[in-house]
């Protein structure tokens, strides 16, 4: 069964580790987070952002096909199913079609009026049970045709955000989405510190964890971050392995052409990123 991602942020918050948002794209994708999440004994996150989730044909069919693995693979640890980078329109969708957590992300609209959607949405997921991300200050990068900077969020504007009542903030601290240019400068921890002193026990999420460097990851953990998303690093390995599969020719030996065979190798690539990603987060055993 989903659960809100609001008990095992706090866990992780007050433990010092840091459970994983893996994004998923189609049925491989999720089945191999799945099993590895049990594997790992780890609590899990399922992002979904709306371009993936149109891609799936909406988020009452991935909703039905989450709830499907959950009881089909016996996965006993907890498991949210989240909305990535959300609309505001998104995440009304996604709320009344079952899923457990949602983001709002009011980043690119003014503070007052940020501040007025996220409370609707706060509003609706707290009668449902439902865990809330809000985030401050774009992330770098693009997702979804929502581009930013590498911007470094305004502490006092997370408080007022914090304070509405949100589960989880997503601040950026210099991040990025994809892949990391040359001439990135890294996290920036002062502004990381200043945030968690303003807001406290609230879980903060770092986005665009494909490419920032092991210690710099496990440095923003110890300051409060107890959420990572990854998404690019899982495309890229599912990528490299399908490629390996393709070009050894093994697609034109006997059945090699079969999609499951075809999908096997790049599912069994996601599930070994995934593993290394939990040990990395400190997740590995705390289901």
């Amino acid at each position: 069964m989903l659960v809100s991602a609001k008990e095992m942020l706090q866990k992780a918050k007050a433990g010092k580790y840091a459970v994983g948002q893996f994004n998923i794209n189609n049925l491989e994708w999720t089945k191999a987070i799945l099993l590895t999440a049990q594997e790992c004994n780890s609590p899990v996150i399922l992002g979904v952002s709306e371009g993936a989730g149109k891609y799936m044909c909406g988020y009452n069919t991935v909703v039905g096909m989450v709830n499907g693995m959950l009881k089909t693979l016996n996965i006993t640890v907890p498991v949210a199913l989240h909305l990535d980078h959300g609309s505001y329109e998104g995440a009304l969708q996604a709320m009344e079609d079952g899923f457990s957590s949602v983001m709002f992300d009011g980043s690119h609209y003014p503070i007052d009026e940020n501040i007025e959607k996220t409370k609707e949405i706060i509003r609706i997921a707290t009668e449902k049970g439902i865990s809330v991300e809000a985030e401050v200050g774009a992330i770098g990068g693009e997702e979804d045709g929502v581009v930013g900077g590498g911007e470094v969020a305004d502490p006092d504007e997370c408080k007022m955000i914090a304070d509405l009542g949100v589960t989880m903030l997503a601040a950026g601290i210099g991040n990025i989405h994809g892949v990391y240019p040359e001439n990135w400068t890294g996290l920036n921890f002062d502004v990381l510190a200043k945030i968690q002193e303003k807001t406290g026990t609230m879980p903060l999420v770092l986005h665009g964890g494909t490419g920032i460097p092991a210690e710099m990851v496990k440095q923003a953990i110890t300051l409060g971050v107890s959420k990572v998303n990854v998404n690019t690093e899982c495309q890229l390995s599912f990528a490299a392995a399908t490629r390996k599969y393709i070009e050894a020719g093994k697609d034109q030996q006997g059945k090699g052409f079969d999609p499951r065979k075809l999908l096997a190798p790049g599912t069994e690539a996601i599930k070994e990123t995934v593993k290394e990603k939990m040990e990395l987060f400190g997740s590995v055993g705390k289901a």
